[in-house]
């Protein structure tokens, strides 16, 4: 993956949270699947401009450290922690050479971060520094493309991505276009990777418990739209979730 994609994008990717399939399943899927975080120590992994950094701490954690492999990505979300002071502390870093952070964190999130490693080595790698970054029996929550996406099949257009092969094959699965319909729309090329990369990464990692949970569309997303908007996504959701036990 070139970081230059993201260095590109800098705090138009907070953009993202607004399209219909961030705002209405990702977002509040994926905070409900991290849940109470209360006292907690974060560690957002691939944190972006720290939009899910910002909400573990207006939900109560202690401490938060954002860490993203984009210079521009993180220069962003210090330029909102400066304009909205929350006390998150964010940090440029590549997971899959994760340098040590001073302590070991009660939680570790990943938002679309396994996918962009080149091999399985290096998920491997990005695996296991998680682990040694995290308390004995601490979670990791990971939010990911579903390996198992049916490309040929109903099109997410409508929810505001698009999610397309590139014809491409990497060691970890196919490599994949994804386009955000923003004005202008940013697109970038990362890698679907298989169900069992995943699953063997993590558990020689250290991992146990690894659990696939579906992402589902808010009762928000429901009433707004209906049932019948939402068919496409739930007949063929382009995301999923994980969570594992330190």
């Amino acid at each position: 993956m070139s970081v230059q994609q993201y260095d590109e994008i800098g705090e138009a990717f907070e953009g993202f949270k607004s399209l219909l399939l961030a705002h209405y399943a990702e977002v509040p899927g994926f905070l409900a699947l991290v849940g109470d975080v209360r006292g907690t120590s974060v560690l957002d992994l691939a944190c972006g401009t720290g939009f899910y950094s910002r909400e573990f701490k207006r939900r109560g954690a202690t401490e938060v450290v954002g860490v993203d492999i984009s210079d521009e990505m993180v220069a962003a979300a210090r330029e909102i922690e400066e304009r909205d002071p929350l006390g998150v502390r964010y940090e440029v870093g590549d997971v899959s050479e994760l340098r040590p952070l001073g302590r070991r964190f009660d939680i570790a999130t990943a938002v679309q971060l396994l996918n962009y490693a080149e091999d399985v080595a290096a998920m491997e790698r990005m695996c296991r520094n998680v682990h040694r970054s995290l308390v004995p029996g601490a979670e990791f929550f990971v939010l990911a493309q579903t390996p198992d996406y049916r490309f040929g099949g109903p099109s997410m257009r409508k929810y505001g991505f698009l999610c397309e092969p590139t014809g491409e094959e990497a060691e970890l699965g196919p490599r994949v276009r994804i386009t955000a319909l923003l004005d202008p729309p940013i697109e970038f090329v990362t890698t679907c990777p298989r169900r069992e990369a995943y699953e063997e990464c993590l558990q020689a990692a250290g991992f146990t418990e690894v659990t696939w949970v579906p992402l589902e569309v808010s009762d928000v997303g429901v009433r707004t739209f209906g049932a019948d908007f939402w068919a496409d996504f739930l007949a063929n959701p382009p995301l999923v979730m994980l969570r594992c036990r330190a």
